[in-house]
């Protein structure tokens, strides 16, 4: 898929409400899990959301998982079909391309939006996501392509630090489109993750699962590669793929504006 001029240009450039990729807004609790994400921030606005149509612009179960079960918002899935081919270069780091990426994503869906061939008409809300993952060298991992990558990129993330960004975009589809100005938001947001020593054998029989191969950096916390994990700091859900505060906290600046133009 070509990205439009427009998008990216968009994609490169600051957007209403978005902030400096990789700059959490507060100092992170070690350790936050399940038990501790913010759904009350957004708790009181639950019932005019799920009034709303929301599109996941990802194929993402756990994405879905986390819209649904933990922030509490329901969601149709629309895949983007943006190549996620942005030039690393042309982003001041691992986290602006993150970002980047999901605002492309997003921006693909609402583009490319068929009343006809969806079956509806535009979306009030459509969100794009993308995870990498940043070695401690400074590497960004995004899926791994085989086994022998799945491998590199665990034996680069054994015994170290590294930093898992994801990048959100938030696009009101109707008001953008009533208005005919993007109506939308994006911003990164940055979790640490120590991970213990691993012996070659416990590589081999973690990539032969083939958990891998749909996920950042090759692991996903939510599964057996959680053993691995000696600790984090920031928001799990953010390595599962979103984070479940900050996404609520910047959902809830849209929603009156989302509303009216419902």
């Amino acid at each position: 898929v070509v990205a439009s001029r427009r998008a990216v240009r968009l994609a490169k450039t600051a957007r209403v409400g978005s902030r400096a990729p990789g700059r959490p807004s507060r100092v992170p609790m070690r350790g936050v899990g399940p038990g501790t994400a913010r759904r009350a921030m957004i708790l009181h606005r639950l019932s005019a959301l799920n009034a709303l149509h929301v599109v996941l612009a990802s194929a993402s179960p756990r994405r879905r998982e986390i819209l649904r079960d933990v922030v509490g918002v329901e969601c149709d899935i629309a895949p983007s079909a943006f190549a996620e081919n942005l030039p690393h270069e042309d982003y001041d780091g691992a986290a602006a391309y993150a970002r980047a990426t999901a605002w492309m994503k997003a921006m693909d869906v609402y583009e490319n939006w068929d009343a006809n061939e969806r079956g509806s008409e535009m979306p009030d809300v459509i969100i794009g996501a993308d995870t990498v993952v940043e070695s401690a060298d400074g590497t960004t991992m995004e899926k791994p392509a085989d086994a022998a990558s799945a491998t590199a990129m665990l034996r680069a993330l054994s015994r170290s630090e590294s930093k898992v960004h994801t990048g959100v975009a938030i696009i009101g589809g109707k008001i953008s489109k009533k208005t005919g100005k993007i109506y939308g938001k994006s911003f990164s947001e940055t979790t640490r993750v120590e991970f213990a020593e691993l012996k070659a054998e416990e590589i081999a029989a973690y990539v032969a699962t083939k958990e891998p191969y749909d996920k950042a950096g090759g692991y996903g916390i939510q599964g057996p590669a959680a053993v691995f994990i000696r600790g984090i700091v920031g928001d799990y859900f953010n390595v599962m793929g979103l984070p479940a505060h900050a996404f609520a906290r910047e959902l809830e600046s849209m929603i009156d504006d989302v509303v009216e133009h419902a």
